[in-house]
């Protein structure tokens, strides 16, 4: 094992896919689905308190909790999302910004949004993603694959074997940083991502990472490459750029969500296969089905189950008034299984079912700007693994498992232990 290898098992030991960060917001909730089913029949918009900070906040004092509306039915959702003007990204752009920088895209509003999204989508072109898939996704996953069976056993753990470790070197790969920086931008991007946990680690790999960052853009002016940081400085839309701040700030963005996210939804889509045997036989024997399985397994276990908005105006929604100010929490995951849109099979996997746009990346203005790397990467990854290890089962008798998905917040499998034939 390399020390970059033991560097990032050891940050896998400490993160630990069965705990998730006591107190964090990933939480330990094996099935939430059951309690969204019944908020969806007897109260689709509920005024409710949520947690901010978990187990303390920034100065160590009790747990800071705010009040606010959850929306938990599709069309009210989808209305939330879609309605900037009424309801505006404030509220994101507050808990995000404290680690992300003033100018973090998903929590700006138009027009500063509009522009944003437009600079920074030059770098994510079609074409950008066809070379990363060829050029970078699959060299990754294949080297992946490559230490599993090196090892000759036929078994492997996929979470930390391959989900945990892939999608993090992607996104430093598509920021063209170097393999031996993967471990620190891994400790930074968790340290992002449970800022609410240990506020004062999340603050400190936030400057780590804009220092890092600042030094990285500075030699790609000098020195352009194929790579996005390259693109995001040197982007222009009818004579605006984007500024130093703008830039830190997208990139202290794409590293946490691009690595949690892609991470989180091919484990569950793993995790849907191996629970589904004729399913994955299904996929394997006929790979023109992969578009609808990715798609229905990003809806049946959404890597993340909430977003963020704030009320600019009084709104009344699903019979309910929310007062201007009001902080308003549209629940995607609830949306996604919805029975009145995807009937009563919607708490199954399905790669059968019947094609319905669903909402676990959003819509409206600030639909999801990664939404085709995740698809992709997930596309890749799965082939690979599909492809490279035969007879895929979970393992049964794995000592101490019990392998399910979990999260209140954020959803992934606790661990994928498999077998297959060496």
């Amino acid at each position: 094992m390399t020390a970059d290898e033991a560097a990032i098992a050891e940050l896998y030991d400490n993160f630990d896919a069965g705990a998730q960060f006591e107190g964090s917001v990933a939480g330990n909730v094996r099935d939430p689905y059951p309690e969204l089913a019944r908020k969806r029949r007897e109260s689709p918009v509920e005024g409710r308190t949520m947690t901010l900070f978990a187990g303390g906040a920034a100065d160590g004092s009790e747990d800071v909790t705010q009040d606010a509306f959850w929306v938990y039915r599709y069309d009210d959702v989808s209305a939330v999302l879609r309605d900037n003007e009424s309801f505006s990204s404030e509220s994101v752009r507050e808990m995000m910004g404290l680690v992300m920088g003033p100018y973090v895209m998903v929590g700006l509003d138009e027009p500063d949004h509009k522009r944003h999204r437009n600079l920074v989508a030059q770098a994510f072109r079609q074409r950008a993603l066809q070379r990363w898939d060829g050029d970078l996704v699959v060299p990754i996953a294949d080297q992946l694959l490559d230490r599993i069976l090196a090892r000759g056993t036929g078994e492997a753990e996929l979470v930390r074997d391959f989900t945990y470790r892939l999608p993090v070197q992607v996104i430093a790969g598509i920021l063209g940083l170097p393999p031996g920086d993967y471990p620190k931008f891994h400790k930074w991007a968790l340290a992002l991502i449970n800022v609410t946990a240990d506020p004062e680690e999340g603050i400190a790999a936030s400057e780590s990472l804009r220092e890092y960052f600042a030094d990285v853009c500075e030699l790609r002016r000098k020195d352009p490459r194929d790579d996005v940081i390259s693109d995001l400085v040197h982007a222009e839309v009818d004579g605006e750029r984007l500024d130093e701040e703008e830039i830190l700030s997208f990139c202290r963005l794409l590293l946490p969500a691009g690595a949690e996210t892609t991470y989180r939804a091919t484990g569950n889509f793993l995790f849907g296969l191996l629970s589904n045997p004729d399913q994955m036989a299904a996929l394997m024997a006929d790979p023109g089905l992969m578009t609808a399985a990715i798609e229905e397994s990003i809806r049946w276990e959404p890597p993340l189950l909430i977003v963020s908005r704030r009320a600019t105006r009084d709104v009344e929604l699903g019979g309910v008034t929310i007062p201007a100010g009001a902080d308003v929490v549209p629940s995607t995951g609830s949306a996604c299984h919805d029975e009145t849109r995807w009937g009563d099979t919607s708490e199954q996997f399905d790669i059968r079912r019947e094609p319905q746009p669903h909402i676990a990346f959003g819509a409206g203005p600030h639909m999801c700007l990664g939404i085709h790397l995740a698809r992709m990467e997930m596309r890749a990854t799965v082939d690979r693994i599909l492809t490279r290890l035969p007879n895929l089962r979970f393992d049964p008798d794995r000592a101490g498992t019990d392998p399910h998905i979990h999260g209140e917040t954020f959803r992934s499998p606790t661990g994928l232990p498999v077998l297959f034939d060496a």
